[in-house]
């Protein structure tokens, strides 16, 4: 690559800022990309910075894609995206359907509606890298005016720059919050210039400036480049007093009075014109002097452009026009009384007849007090902007509706539904603004199952457990009755997976059952196999059991859909984790594929837990770790706790013992924030196993045995069978067998009726480490747990020791070397070591565990590694893993050493699966 050249034009005190994002800039020229947020108060220089940065790539031949944020603008659907993309719209026929679809939709070029505004953000990232021919830089100016549609999208796609030759840079007014700030890119702070530096950049702007004068200008514009320029006119206007006498308001207010200082000369055709331009969004000139002139009720015609021009407020281009500064914008804007505002607006709605959403939001800036009729054309606003896929001026648009309801219930559900939409997209401020603004007892009937859920998910409220179901269950019954049967059964499924959380009483279970069994839908129905394992997995299990094992024959095609979701957790419900797998894989990979990644957040963790138990602990790193990125990415902060425990439990069986333990700490004190004291069974699970690992059996045992008291906090009746191996290996060694003999003999009832194949393996294992001495007949149960592999090696070892002590050392040594060899594929290190302790006892010596290159590298590695080995290209598994394909191709170059091969022919043999059916 040729040597970079240097800027043309250096910016006075700007050297460290300028180097810093040069060096972005350089940095993706070789194909490391990323993002940088400038930030800074107005006026401050960001601007200034954008135009070398600008600059320095024309002079080094980079492409160039720009987008400025608008105040007015800031509910229109992905108004700012589009802009910054329209130069290489013409790429999206080289993407994948469904993100051609996506971004076709998002700027209404289809009426396709997107389902999942995920999608788009997606298209944007596949977007710019097929559009990288030559490396290239994005200028995103007065980020802070962004639409929140292309703020979030855009600020997703951040994240994912590391190996494209792509830098984004940000500019950002400082106090906004801002979906950039939320995405752990880099933070570019610009602060006020040095004495020096400011009287270098006002020497060169008026040399001749007398003394008293430069003093003056230096003291008010405190360091702020804007200042120093626009209060230097100022001193030579007739309003200089006024500018300067209050020195105790802060900077900005001064800097907008002086550009509103401005308007007093002019005509009052042009001041119309200039203040129907700062509240218009689109910046069309004949659009804005059509309303300007009913504003004025005269014709105001081009001369009020030019007198503003002259004036040195607007750039008039064509058919365009743009405020000099976005601070004249706003000083305009505040300089308007509020009569003048709903003028200006009524008279903007006025003129867009032909453009509903503008005119619907002109509308709604310029009524005070309710309007219902606004309001519901808001909420019509808002279902428009969610078809597009625009999740964020749906949340605008729900947000102003409820300010103009003239009914407290209609303006309960309207916040609702904002607070549903900021979930989806991960926004948990606006989540927590709305359910605080939120009135409960106006939620209408059918939204307060889901309302309260999400209270106590963002920690508004307690976990309030059983107490809610029965209400929840009147209201499930109110839907069916009014012919609502799918919002009723939705209410009944979040009803019982309550009930699976907090174990409500029989009779509660009852009326959940009888509730379910009045919608009289069949039993072979997806939602009633998973609400009925929910409610009541111990009566219904062996029903469940008897369904699920029918459905085997099903197709790939009709697989994945909602029905593979409900089945998944129905299996899981009643311990068929093997079933459970299979169904949760193939919702998994339709919710990538569809790029629904709220719903595959919890898909993954919900496979990484059953992938522990299955004993594949790697797939199930891999699970855990892109579900707790995915789930910090869109703000489901309580399932990236739930994600940290189940890495937390993977490292405790592989003897990770430090990073089990953070890890348990971080997830905890995350679910205490969220209130979801449901999930400490799973904080225990780790912590007990972690004791367990390194041999403190008295300590693994305390921590375990509180999953089983119903007065701890942390008990859980459904979590029990999947930690009881681990309670009875600690009991065994802990002299706690009769304690134990007790739970065991309450689940061997349990498992009767419901056939649990968790259970049933668990108990086997419980019976044979708790067995009377010299009965050996318990340890042949082995040969049956081939869906716990983990399980049966514990047992294999169990055995072995129990025939050692009992002088039979030659006997010993099969089932120590079958443990031993299992231990080892599955990487649990501390259970390998015992089984090589065991067999040197027993006479025989055996290898050391050779390190397994595999473990050298991170889950998404292994991620990366597996799909590569299954024959996917680097694009292909980019789109999967919502990555890029050079990324991907990163990585590759990084796993190739540590599995020390040199071709990506290599990976399969170097990976040398393990699945299930390799251990079976």
């Amino acid at each position: 690559m040729r040597r970079a050249n240097a800027p043309s034009a250096a910016l006075i005190g700007r050297d460290t800022e300028s180097r810093a994002i040069i060096e972005r800039i350089d940095a993706a020229r070789k194909g490391n990309g990323g993002a940088v947020v400038v930030i800074g108060a107005p006026g401050i220089g960001k601007t200034s910075l954008f135009a070398m940065a600008r600059a320095y790539a024309a002079e080094n031949e980079l492409q160039v894609l720009a987008t400025t944020g608008v105040q007015s603008e800031t509910h229109l659907p992905f108004a700012g995206l589009h802009q910054l993309l329209k130069p290489v719209l013409h790429n999206v026929d080289r993407l994948p359907a469904p993100y051609g679809k996506a971004l076709r939709s998002a700027f209404g070029l289809s009426d396709e509606p997107v389902t999942n505004p995920f999608l788009i953000a997606l298209a944007i990232l596949q977007l710019l890298v097929e559009s990288a021919d030559a490396p290239l830089v994005l200028l995103v100016d007065d980020a802070q005016w962004l639409d929140a549609s292309t703020a979030g999208a855009l600020a997703f796609a951040a994240r994912r720059l590391e190996s494209d030759s792509i830098a984004l840079l940000v500019a950002l007014r400082h106090g906004y919050e801002s979906p950039f700030l939320e995405a752990g890119i880099t933070e570019l702070t610009i602060e006020a210039l040095t004495e020096s530096h400011a009287g270098d950049l006002l020497d060169a702007r008026s040399p001749n400036l007398d003394r008293s004068s430069r003093a003056r200008v230096l003291e008010s514009a405190a360091g702020n480049p804007l200042a120093l320029v626009e209060l230097l006119s100022s001193l030579r206007s007739l309003d200089a007093a006024h500018v300067f006498g209050r020195s105790d308001l802060p900077l900005t207010i001064r800097l907008e009075r002086a550009f509103a200082d401005r308007l007093t000369s002019l005509s009052s055709g042009t001041r119309s014109f200039l203040r129907v331009a700062a509240a218009d969004e689109r910046g069309r000139t004949a659009e804005v002097l059509a309303a300007a002139t009913k504003l004025e009720g005269r014709e105001v015609t081009l001369e009020a452009a030019t007198e503003a021009r002259a004036a040195g407020l607007v750039e008039v281009d064509g058919p365009e026009l743009r405020f000099q500064h976005p601070l004249m914008r706003s000083a305009i804007h505040q300089a308007m009384s509020l009569e003048e505002r709903r003028a200006t607006h009524d008279a903007l709605a006025a003129t867009l007849e032909d453009d509903p959403d503008r005119r619907t939001w002109h509308r709604a800036a310029a009524t005070v007090g309710t309007d219902p009729q606004v309001a519901a054309e808001l909420e019509e606003l808002a279902q428009r902007a969610s078809r597009r896929g625009a999740a964020g001026v749906a949340i605008q648009a729900f947000e102003r509706a409820a300010q103009l309801a003239d009914k407290p219930e209609r303006r309960a559900i309207h916040f609702a539904r904002a607070a549903n939409y900021a979930m989806v997209m991960g926004r948990a401020s606006k989540v927590l603004h709305f359910l605080d603004t939120m009135d409960d007892d106006h939620v209408p009937v059918g939204e307060r199952p889901f309302v309260v859920t999400m209270r106590e998910s963002y920690g508004r409220s307690a976990w309030s457990g059983a107490s809610k179901i029965a209400e929840f269950v009147e209201i499930a019954e109110r839907l069916r009755a009014e012919g609502n049967i799918d919002r009723g059964m939705t209410a009944l499924f979040v009803i019982a997976n309550r009930c699976w959380w907090s174990n409500p009483d029989e009779s509660t279970r009852r009326a959940v059952i009888s509730a379910l069994n009045r919608f009289s839908l069949s039993q072979d129905d997806p939602r009633v196999l998973s609400v009925l394992a929910m409610a009541s997995p111990d009566e219904y299990g062996a029903v469940i059991l008897d369904h699920l094992s029918r459905r085997t024959g099903e197709s790939e095609a009709q697989r994945g859909g909602v029905a593979d979701h409900q089945l998944g957790l129905a299996a899981q419900a009643v311990g068929d984790f093997e079933r459970a797998e299979r169904f949760q894989e193939a919702r998994a990979q339709f919710l990538r594929a569809q790029g629904m990644l709220g719903g595959l957040t919890s898909s993954l963790l919900k496979l990484a837990w059953t992938k522990i138990q299955r004993g594949d602990w790697r797939t199930a790193g891999s699970m855990a770790s892109e579900s707790e990125r995915l789930a910090e990415e869109t703000g489901q902060l309580d399932l990236a706790a739930a994600a940290k425990l189940a890495s937390a439990t993977i490292a405790a069986y592989r003897g990770e013992i430090d990073v089990a333990e953070r890890l348990a700490t971080e997830g905890e004190g995350a679910l205490y924030l969220s209130g979801a004291n449901p999930q400490l069974a799973m904080v225990q699970w780790p912590r007990g196993v972690a004791a367990l690992a390194t041999g403190r059996y008295d300590d693994a045992y305390r921590q375990l045995r509180r999953i089983f008291e119903p007065s701890d906090h942390a008990h859980h009746p459904h979590v029990r069978s999947w930690v009881l191996v681990d309670l009875a290996e600690a009991a065994a060694h802990s002299k706690h067998e009769d304690d134990t003999h007790a739970i065991v003999q309450d689940l061997e009832a349990i498992a009767a009726r419901t056939r649990s194949p968790l259970l049933v393996g668990a108990l086997q294992f419980a019976r044979a480490v708790f067995s009377p001495d010299g009965d050996e007949t318990a340890f042949e149960a082995a040969a049956d747990l081939a869906s716990w592999p983990f399980t049966r090696a514990r047992l294999q070892l169990a055995h072995g020791v129990w025939l050692r002590r009992h002088r039979r050392p030659a006997d010993s040594r099969a089932p120590l070397r079958a443990a031993r060899d299992t231990f080892d594929a599955l990487g649990a290190v501390p259970w390998g070591e015992r089984a090589r302790q065991e067999l040197r006892a027993s006479g025989e010596t055996s290898r050391r565990r050779t390190h397994d290159l595999v473990d050298a590298l991170s889950p998404q590695e292994l991620q990366i590694a597996r799909l590569a080995a299954e024959g996917l290209t680097n694009k292909e598994i980019g789109q999967q893993l919502y990555l890029s394909h050079r990324t991907v191709g990163s990585h590759l170059y990084r796993i190739f050493p540590k599995l020390g091969i040199t071709a990506r022919s290599h990976l399969r043999g170097a990976l040398q699966d393990i699945s299930t059916e390799h251990l079976s």
